[in-house]
């Protein structure tokens, strides 16, 4: 199964865990609030984040608004028009497709992205921004780390 249709399946599985874990976290925890999950290294840290990853450029909303929308649009016409047929590419693009879809929703609906995530040695995340890091690191090692079938 590779392909659109796997990479909408794909960008589906990742849009859904992410707005359900932003949601199961927003039930339970405060704007703020933190519960150690493995005390001292893994915490659920509610927080809000106006910029990129990481905070950078802060209150940049509409720019990323923007951003996220291209991403998307490029990878549904790269779909559309050429199909993939190697699955951990399909792989890659479904996971940034539901990643950046994920922090879109937030961006429109709150003007900011929530996270989560916190390793207490990394700014806090949540599961869209670790999709779309998985899905380009998946992409840059397939474009750098040639493959030949012997």
């Amino acid at each position: 199964m590779t392909g659109a249709f796997f990479v909408l399946f794909v960008a589906l599985c990742a849009g859904a865990l992410d707005r359900l874990s932003k949601y199961a976290v927003c039930a339970s925890l405060g704007y703020g609030g933190s519960v150690p999950v493995v005390p001292g290294i893994f915490h659920l840290t509610l927080t809000r984040n106006t910029g990129a990853a990481f905070g950078i450029l802060k209150d940049g909303r509409f720019f990323f608004i923007g951003a996220s929308l291209a991403a998307i649009a490029a990878i549904a016409v790269y779909i559309s028009r050429r199909s993939p047929k190697d699955m951990l590419v399909s792989l890659a693009l479904g996971l940034i497709l539901g990643g950046a879809s994920g922090n879109l929703v937030d961006r429109i609906r709150y003007g900011y992205v929530i996270d989560f995530l916190d390793f207490r040695v990394w700014p806090v995340f949540n599961i869209a921004d670790s999709c779309i890091t998985i899905g380009t690191i998946i992409l840059v090692l397939k474009i750098c780390i040639p493959y030949s079938s012997k």
